[in-house]
C-alpha cells in the first residue's frame, strides 16, 4: 500500500522560510512525477511544483517560481519543497502527490494526473 507522508509544516513568520518533506513508502517513484499542491481556506487545490524523471525537469506555478524550490532524493524516495520569503497568502494545507504514469510540462499541473496523495500538512504564515 502506498503512503505519502508530509512533514515540516507549522507556524512561520512572514519573510521566513521553511522546508517541507514528503516521504513515500509502498513503492518507489524514482521514474514518476511527484508534485506539491496547496489549498488555502475557501479556495481550490492549487498546483505549486512538480519534478519529473522523464525529462529531468522541475516546473513551478507562475506565482511561486521565484520563491519555491523543489528537489527529490530518489534514494530516500522523498521530495522536498523549500519556500523562501514566506507571505501570509502562502497559508494553506500543502499536499504531496505522486503519479503512476508520466507527464511533462504543463501536463503535470493538473491534479487528475496524480494517483496518490498525502494527508496534507498545515503551513500558517503570520504577518
Amino acid at each position: 500500500q502506498v503512503h505519502l507522508v508530509e512533514s515540516g509544516g507549522g507556524l512561520v513568520q512572514a519573510g521566513g522560510s521553511l522546508r517541507l518533506a514528503c516521504a513515500a513508502s509502498g513503492r518507489a517513484f524514482t521514474n514518476n512525477p511527484m508534485a506539491w499542491f496547496r489549498q488555502a481556506p475557501g479556495k481550490g487545490r492549487e498546483f505549486v511544483a512538480v519534478t519529473t524523471w522523464n525529462d529531468d525537469s522541475t516546473y513551478y506555478s507562475d506565482s511561486g517560481e521565484a520563491r519555491f524550490t523543489m528537489s527529490r532524493d530518489n534514494a530516500e524516495n522523498t521530495v522536498y519543497l523549500t519556500v523562501n520569503s514566506l507571505k501570509p497568502e502562502d497559508t494553506a494545507v500543502y499536499y504531496c502527490a505522486a503519479s503512476r504514469g508520466y507527464c511533462s510540462g504543463e501536463g503535470c499541473y493538473r491534479s487528475t494526473v496524480y494517483d496518490f496523495w498525502g494527508q496534507g500538512i498545515q503551513v500558517t504564515v503570520s504577518s
